[in-house]
């Protein structure tokens, strides 16, 4: 044994080009020590040094991007992890999510029990989390990325301990969480069994150089469709949406909007390193699952939306419709999985996600500033009037509200038109059809929210 050990020889290392993932690290280690060290820090100071994290990493991986630019992709840490620009552009997206989250939670925080570094150096491990969901080259490198990601939601989800809303939007996250991760992890057991390895560059290249059709097939394919499950519940697709609704509503406002961002960025990034990259040859099985998800997700979460009362659960079930798009691009991406030219399926889902981020987390700061105007209260009626109370925050909040609905000259509209053409350019034309109708329905919920604060009459404050 020992003699083993003796010729052990580890992996090499490239530490720059891992620096994102080691600044936010060092973020959050710093942050805890610190904090636990020292007094109460000065305010903004928490969410300054989370801010100033997240640029820094976001700003590494730009530099990297370039680096990627000129040597071309690869992999590090012994394979385990894609080196690309696939993984940068999600990472610098995470990123900025997190430092818009970081700016927001600073004045929701300030003066309560909350106010402290932990919530932030959660927000850091949740952010790493994330990046290596959307880096994986492995895919068990993958399910401890998204336990890491669940894991930081789980607290933070249940971290107003003011609040019964919150515990109980963190012990339904858990529960359901929990049964979500383990099935799809053993869909990855069922994958390994069905390909003879969890590496993803592996993984492709036994399959490609497979003729006849693969000997176990059945245990990948069921492999698959229990990876499926577990992925469609992390970006809130139906049928495995049902959690989306009661967390937002019951976590703390800055916490949904970090849920809304950076869990759907992560999530995604792992659905296209697991379908589109890693098992291209199965798309033909995969890719009409896909389809029918989309459908599913884009009519109801587009009809749901339109009877709800409360903002936060409106923009819960927004978020379901947005995963509904997002999913019509990755299954545009499948036609082209394992191509030399993949076609527009993947750019057009990391561009939306990138845009959806920033809207999403502009219309929960929104909702964050009127609530604690009002005692907490984020129901529609919160919101009659607010164009006479706060015209500039009502203004802002329009914007936000006519971008995520589609509008034309906004990037909501350039978001939807990307993925909308690009399945056209795949002759997806039906789910393309679909998507344009849902997009229409969706612009009612938006409606209500606007017309309550313009045409509304002015609430108690």
């Amino acid at each position: 044994m020992l003699g083993q050990l003796d010729s052990f020889i580890g992996p090499e290392v490239q530490w720059f080009a891992l620096s994102p993932m080691l600044t936010l690290l060092g973020g959050a280690i710093f942050l805890l020590l610190a904090g636990a060290l020292t007094p109460r820090w000065p305010r903004h100071l928490y969410a300054f040094i989370t801010a100033v994290v997240a640029g820094t990493a976001g700003t590494l991986a730009m530099v990297l991007w370039d680096d990627i630019s000129d040597n071309g992709p690869m992999t590090l840490v012994g394979g385990a992890v894609s080196f690309d620009k696939l993984s940068m552009f999600l990472t610098i997206t995470i990123c900025v999510g997190l430092l818009l989250v970081a700016m927001l939670s600073d004045d929701y925080l300030h003066d309560t029990p909350n106010e402290g570094p932990e919530i932030y150096a959660l927000y850091m491990a949740a952010a790493i989390g994330g990046i290596v969901m959307a880096s994986a080259n492995d895919l068990i490198v993958l399910f401890l990325g998204l336990e890491a990601l669940s894991i930081a939601f789980y607290v933070l989800a249940a971290s107003n301990r003011r609040s019964t809303e919150s515990a109980e939007a963190g012990m339904k996250y858990f529960i359901l969480g929990s049964f979500s991760s383990a099935t799809f992890l053993y869909g990855i057991a069922l994958v390994y069994g069905g390909t003879g390895t969890t590496n993803i560059g592996e993984m492709v290249t036994a399959l490609a150089s497979t003729v006849a059709p693969f000997d176990n097939d059945t245990l990948a394919l069921a492999g698959i469709a229990l990876m499926l499950v577990g992925l469609g519940f992390k970006v809130a697709a139906v049928p495995f949406h049902v959690w989306t609704p009661d967390v937002y509503q019951g976590a703390p406002t800055p916490i949904s909007a970090f849920m809304a961002s950076v869990g759907k960025i992560a999530a995604f990034g792992a659905m296209l390193r697991v379908l589109v990259v890693a098992l291209p040859f199965y798309k033909d099985d995969w890719r009409p699952v896909i389809w029918v998800l989309a459908l599913l997700t884009l009519v109801v979460g587009s009809v749901l939306a339109v009877v709800q009362n409360n903002v936060k659960r409106l923009l819960a079930y927004s978020a379901i419709a947005h995963a509904g798009f997002v999913l019509v691009g990755v299954e545009a991406a499948g036609h082209g999985a394992g191509e030399s030219d993949p076609g527009p399926g993947v750019p057009a889902v990391v561009l939306y996600l990138l845009l959806y981020s920033v809207l999403v987390i502009g219309s929960f700061a929104c909702v964050t500033v009127v609530s604690r105007s009002n005692g907490g209260d984020t129901s529609l009626d919160a919101f009659k009037g607010l164009a006479r109370r706060r015209p500039a925050l009502a203004l802002g909040f329009t914007v936000f509200l006519l971008a995520q609905a589609g509008v034309p000259f906004t990037t909501g509209f350039i978001a939807k038109f990307g993925v909308i053409q690009a399945a056209a350019e795949v002759d997806s034309y039906a789910i393309a059809l679909i998507a344009m109708v849902s997009a229409v329905i969706a612009a009612y919920l938006y409606l209500k929210i606007l017309v309550a604060m313009w045409v509304g009459e002015v609430g108690e404050v």
